[in-house]
């Protein structure tokens, strides 16, 4: 895979989630990919900000859907390579300040395997 097919892959990835098509948006991952995230942490220590598999992505950005009807990303910079794609944005939710967000996907045979959420 080279970096400018990840990078597009990260494209339809924003474009799917501020859509809020969640459909669109699972079908970026692999059936078993695992994502991290410290606002999981915060919701749910149980998961120590770590869940796994697309019923459990599907399960928490539902959530996030429903509590955060004006979420919307705004990127900043998509830097690819061949496995993975940094990307930098800006979380954009209705009366909450505006939160800077890093996110790695790492990314395989066309697929999202691993996400990470970095952020303040």
């Amino acid at each position: 895979m080279n970096p400018e097919q990840n990078k597009n892959i990260a494209i339809k990835w924003f474009e799917a989630f501020n859509e809020r098509n969640l459909e669109k948006l699972l079908l970026l991952y692999n059936d078993n990919a695992e994502h991290y995230s410290p606002k999981l942490k915060i919701r749910h220590p149980e998961t120590q900000g770590l869940i796994k598999g697309k019923a459990a992505l599907k399960t928490w950005w539902e959530d996030a859907f429903n509590r955060l009807p004006s979420l919307h990303y705004e990127i900043i910079k998509l830097t690819a390579d061949a496995e993975q794609v940094f990307m930098e944005y800006i979380r954009h939710v209705e009366n909450e300040e505006d939160l800077r967000v890093g996110e790695v996907l790492v990314i395989k045979n066309d697929l999202i395997i691993f996400s990470r959420v970095y952020h303040g």
